[in-house]
């Protein structure tokens, strides 16, 4: 297998609903409320990623539910950091240690990428606030391949390798189609991209054969018809995608799935992780945050604090595993 890599050089209901969110005013005599966060202070928000992709959506639907809800007192400023499948973003954020007011979202790269590179930081050094999600991938073609189904893909791919498109490098976009094509008995070379934009743009285009993506970042396209979905990855298929089958059931199953998350900057204060914990339990009980999680086909996976960290560093060593056994990594 070939690893094609583009990057940039540089290198994530009503009155019981009003009781919810109204956490700030039961704050309000407490030295977490009184000390952080500072409506002074501007929240740096870095997301590793380009626009449009899982990690921005994720982001920008947790920003727009704080100031909807005027959960967060200060001004927050989204700044897409892309590069190196993540490196640029969350090296960004690790350079920032100690300071209350970085933060960033995650994604499956945030435990590939250290794997695979030489970053100086690794998912356990940031303070965790929460799991919030997890998702899977669905492969699709041009909506004008002559592929119709995965079985047509299998065939085809089996008769000569093919090339399948994923954002940033060795990441889950990699594993995930890496392990299919070792259970399905085919090859193919993979192409990396920083931003889904490109990839989609690349495989509308017809330079990729396929390519792999959360099916909420493509459901226009699919619905569209501009791209066709042959398959998902996950263990049940969601109702966006119904009639695709899963791996598991072609025989295939993979079982892996990406950690979406929550981080601030490595040593950041107590009270600044005991603050976005509590507001991030009143994040996930709005309707805006259920609909964002069965838009974009997510599972709730919620792990608050050091169950988070706990949790990254058990996915870093299932990643790591799978890795090394495919020889992506030393």
């Amino acid at each position: 297998m070939t690893i094609s890599m583009k990057l940039d050089g540089a290198w994530l209901r009503a009155a019981a609903f009003a009781t919810v969110l109204s956490v700030p005013a039961l704050l309000a005599g407490s030295a977490v409320a009184e000390d952080y966060p500072s409506p002074d202070e501007t929240l740096d928000w870095t997301i590793a990623f380009g626009p449009g992709g899982g990690n921005d959506i994720m982001a920008r639907t947790i920003i727009d539910i704080l100031n909807k809800y005027d959960l967060y007192p200060g001004d927050i400023s989204a700044e897409n950091r892309a590069g190196g499948s993540g490196a640029v973003g969350w090296g960004y954020l690790f350079g920032q240690a100690g300071n209350a007011y970085g933060i960033s979202t995650t994604s499956g790269s945030f435990v590939t990428t250290p794997l695979q590179a030489d970053t100086p930081w690794q998912p356990e050094d940031f303070t965790p606030v929460a799991l919030l999600a997890t998702d899977d991938l669905v492969l699709v073609v041009n909506g004008s391949s002559e592929i119709q189904n995965i079985e047509e893909f299998i065939a085809m791919a089996k008769e000569s390798p093919v090339n399948i498109g994923g954002t940033g490098t060795v990441n889950v976009d990699f594993i995930v189609p890496t392990l299919f094509a070792q259970r399905a008995g085919f090859e193919f070379d993979y192409v990396s991209f920083n931003s889904m934009a490109d990839q989609t743009t690349a495989l509308l285009s017809d330079a990729l054969d396929a390519m792999v993506g959360n099916p909420g970042e493509i459901l226009g396209l699919i619905d569209s018809g501009e791209l066709r979905p042959l398959v998902f990855s996950g263990q049940s298929t969601p109702a966006a995608l119904e009639g695709v089958p899963t791996m598991g059931d072609l025989g295939y199953d993979i079982g892996v799935s990406m950690p979406r998350g929550l981080i601030l900057t490595p040593g950041a204060p107590k009270e600044a992780q005991e603050w976005w914990i509590a507001t991030m339990q009143q994040v996930v009980e709005t309707p805006e945050w259920d609909e964002y999680i069965e838009k974009n086909t997510l599972t709730p996976t919620v792990l608050y604090g050091e169950e988070f960290r706990e949790f990254l560093a058990s996915t870093k060593s299932g990643f790591s595993e799978v890795l090394r056994s495919v020889g992506a990594i030393d």
